[in-house]
């Protein structure tokens, strides 16, 4: 094993209303201090009660998906926490992954791509890691 399911980030315009939106269906806390990220008006999470977070990242020109129509593809990214962010990504890239971006040692985050295409950030565990950027990282 590599990494660790952290959150599952979904893009939107607004990340309050949808925040909100999945506690009322899934129930949970809205933004929870969490080491693993800050919480501002780009991005907001939700605890949910089975453990399962989800993340929203706002994105200024946002277009919703619109199933199933692949010129409107759905839109969610998947953050991994690592132990070793160097040797993960290594790892990963081994594997087949694309690197989409390297990231500051700083930061605490790499952008990597599935085999096909799909965006996901290895984060390291115990925080480092924000949305800074429009539609990725995180």
């Amino acid at each position: 094993m590599i990494a660790k399911l952290q959150c599952v980030v979904l893009d939107c315009p607004d990340v309050a209303v949808l925040a909100r939106f999945y506690r009322s269906l899934l129930g949970g806390a809205v933004d929870r201090p969490d080491p693993r990220w800050s919480l501002d008006d780009d991005w907001s999470t939700l605890h949910t009660e089975g453990g399962l977070v989800l993340a929203f990242q706002r994105v200024a020109d946002h277009r919703p998906p619109r199933w199933p129509d692949p010129a409107h593809p759905q839109q969610f990214h998947l953050d991994l926490g690592v132990e070793d962010l160097d040797a993960a990504r290594t790892e990963a890239l081994a594997l087949g992954a694309g690197l989409l971006d390297g990231g500051d040692p700083e930061r605490g985050w790499s952008v990597l791509a599935d085999p096909a295409g799909h965006p996901f950030c290895l984060v390291r565990d115990g925080g480092g890691g924000t949305d800074g950027a429009e539609g990725l990282p995180s």
